[in-house]
């Protein structure tokens, strides 16, 4: 007999788990879900308060029956799902399909698996939380009567195979909504004028900014104005009128939560959110680590707080003393709960400081080690000092007009001598002045030159991944373990695709969504899925009852349905005319969608039925004969760049042409990253290399 019976989701986590408990303790997996709703039709008994029909996941009948016979040879079973609403219905289901009872204390929970905290977490075991698996069970039943109601709606009023969500319905509004923005805005124009100033002829110039007139700011929206404005101050002293100066500290970003990683790491790594999040998982189930074997490396990676254990605080502020000196530590207690926060674990945070990014690198991946370093600095840099500088503010007038130059010294590095968060386009931090020359009011300058220079005003950025996140969470659309799916779900309906690593709905996006918004305007109304969030957590919270939630939910939803099916007309979305041409009888091509995806048809069709791959073309040539280069996706669904006519013509490339070399005719491609942008020929002794004209 086993003394006792563990299991978790993953292999590796049992792998991990199973060394710490030792002997006596037989850690094994469930693959993730066993049980779920059916996918062939609702599974939800709506005459009988909602009750979800569950059936085995297809598939995992083996699984299940060799953990009811692991079970049944076990003294005790404990259920060590990860520690949120997903994990404790994971444990649910499976405790139902095992026999354990409601009221067996079976449940062990750890925001981190190190030694410590499993061998705790097995000495307090608990029963099933069922307000969690209901919160859990509502949005899945919530999920699945949008979804299986509004998808066959879809079918026949715009496009078979189509599908709706609730959640990621919302997200593609955000994009479309977006896109209209930018299609309406009007370009305003307004210029800049930067005044070059020398103190003394010895000394370097600076620039002061034109900031106004008579004591008011005013904003140059013509050259006429700048120029009156140049003629104005033409041959006229500069005086410094004023000068301020004040001390500024930037204090640290708080550690992650599961957003603010997928933001940061797109940023600085270039990473999407769901590569984010597999190696994040990687990290946190346990990594082989020479000398310790398989251990976790960071904290529970789906969380909204920024709360961290004193533990973990105190094992910092150790570090940080000794590495920097005591003048850098600065231990802070984070503001764990923010509006709409669960705030059930944690900030993501490495298990231990002592695990050094640099000492274990030789154990990682490449991702592994880039993603680990990032948490472990931005948790490192949490707990360091604020930066502090010197600021300078010199108001500087001539012939009525007033200048500004503005400067800072940074006189203590703190937490900025580590690490440094990063930016998005719609964060509009100011940008970090250099030092100014000594000046005292009254100081007379000599211009140096003038610059005047024309803007536009400019539209909104489209979203990135990041970008979406962050919107996402501002707005309480989701949740931590929601914002993966969420976006991969809305490319793979084809609701919108990416240019540029930006999002851009597509026509069928945009048609779906005004129909959404037209006739179920709640579906896709931000504020109302926020709130069907907060009710969830209150869910969660044992304040409602789960199926009175639904309920009042869906009375008026299929109402709205109802109504909605005899209103829409039938809507055709155009074909997408390309510059292909059939082979067969010289009429375009057009994209259509099919079960496989997308595909080129013959715009003839029915008396044309000439179809073929569509193939993104690449401006290059192919340097073995004259094919077109196009996008292609190996069988693991790496993008590499071959030949049109293909397979008489097996030319291949990973690295993405930029067009073809001048002397040799071969493709040119990227010689580095973003810091080393040129062109290089990649023909074998060809040295051509060239400025880049777009991005690799």
């Amino acid at each position: 007999m086993t003394k006792a019976l563990v299991i978790v989701e993953s292999p590796a986590k049992a792998k991990t788990i199973e060394k710490f408990l030792g002997k006596g303790y037989r850690v094994t997996a469930s693959m993730g879900h066993i049980r779920d709703l059916p996918k062939s039709k609702l599974g939800i008994d709506i005459e009988k308060d909602f009750t979800p029909n569950y059936i085995i996941i297809r598939g995992k009948g083996e699984i299940v029956q060799k953990l009811r016979e692991e079970a049944k040879k076990a003294d005790r079973v404990f259920l060590a799902t990860d520690p949120d609403r997903e994990g404790e219905a994971i444990s649910w289901h499976i405790a139902h399909l095992i026999g354990l009872r409601d009221e067996d204390r079976c449940r062990v929970t750890f925001n981190e698996i190190t030694r410590d905290a499993i061998q705790k977490a097995f000495k307090e075991p608990r029963p099933i939380n069922k307000d969690l698996v209901n919160a859990q069970q509502a949005r899945r039943v919530l999920d699945r009567l949008v979804g299986y109601n509004l998808s066959p709606l879809l079918w026949r009023k715009v496009r078979r195979g189509l599908s709706a969500g609730r959640v990621q319905s919302v997200a593609v509004r955000l994009i479309c909504d977006r896109e209209e923005e930018i299609e309406a805005f009007q370009p305003e124009e307004y210029w800049t004028l930067a005044a070059y100033l020398v103190k003394e002829a010895s000394t370097a110039a600076f620039a002061a900014r034109y900031y106004g007139s008579d004591g008011k700011k005013a904003v140059l929206s013509n050259k006429d104005q700048v120029d009156r404005v140049i003629g104005e101050i033409t041959g006229i002293p500069f005086t410094v009128q004023a000068v301020k100066e004040k001390e500024k500290r930037r204090t640290p970003a708080a550690p992650f939560t599961t957003s603010s990683l997928q933001q940061e790491a797109s940023r600085k790594l270039g990473f999407s959110v769901s590569r984010t999040m597999r190696i994040a998982q990687e990290l946190y189930e346990g990594v082989e680590v020479a000398g310790e074997g398989s251990v976790g490396l960071v904290t529970y990676i789906r969380t909204d707080s920024t709360r961290v254990s004193a533990e973990a605080i105190a094992e910092a502020k150790d570090y940080i003393e000794h590495k920097y000196g005591a003048e850098y530590s600065s231990p802070r207690v984070q503001a764990g709960k923010s509006k709409g926060a669960q705030d059930a674990h944690e900030a993501i945070r490495p298990t231990h400081v002592s695990w050094h990014p640099e000492d274990i690198k030789a154990s990682l991946s490449r991702d592994q080690y880039r993603l680990y370093k990032l948490i472990w600095e931005r948790f490192i840099a949490s707990q360091m000092s604020a930066a502090v500088f010197d600021t300078v503010t010199v108001d500087i007038v001539a012939g009525g007009h007033l200048f500004r130059a503005s400067g800072q010294t940074m006189t203590f590095p703190g937490f900025m001598s580590l690490y440094v968060e990063g930016q998005d386009d719609e964060d509009n931090e100011d940008e970090e002045g250099k030092a100014l020359p000594d000046l005292t009011e009254g100081d007379t300058l000599t211009l140096q030159s003038i610059d005047p220079k024309q803007h536009f005003t400019e539209p909104p950025p489209r979203y990135t991944e990041a970008m979406l996140v962050k919107t996402l969470e501002e707005k309480g659309i989701g949740r931590p373990s929601t914002y993966v799916p969420i976006i991969g779900t809305i490319q793979e309906r084809g609701y919108v695709t990416k240019e540029n690593k930006r999002f851009k709905p597509t026509e069928l996006g945009r048609v779906v969504t005004g129909l959404l918004k037209e006739h179920f305007p709640d579906i896709v109304n931000v504020e109302f899925t926020a709130g069907m969030e907060n009710h969830l957590d209150e869910i969660e919270e044992g304040r409602f009852r789960w199926s009175g939630v639904i309920k009042d939910f869906y009375n008026s939803f299929a109402e709205t349905l109802k109504n909605a099916d005899k209103q829409i007309e039938r809507v055709k979305i155009p074909d997408e005319v390309t510059d292909e041409v059939c082979e067969n009888c010289n009429r375009p091509m057009v994209i259509k969608v099919g079960r496989y995806g997308k595909f080129l048809a013959c715009s003839g069709y029915p008396e044309c039925r000439n179809t073929k791959p569509l193939q993104t073309r690449v401006d290059a040539v192919c340097p073995r004969c004259d094919g077109q280069i196009v996008e292609r996706r190996s069988r693991k669904g790496r993008k590499f760049y071959g030949c049109s006519k293909y397979p008489q013509c097996d030319f291949v490339s990973w690295a993405r042409p930029e067009g073809n070399c001048p002397k040799c005719g071969s493709i040119l491609v990227a010689k580095g990253g973003k810091g080393d942008p040129a062109l290089k020929c990649s023909g074998q002794g060809c040295d051509y290399v060239a400025p880049a004209t777009g991005g690799a």
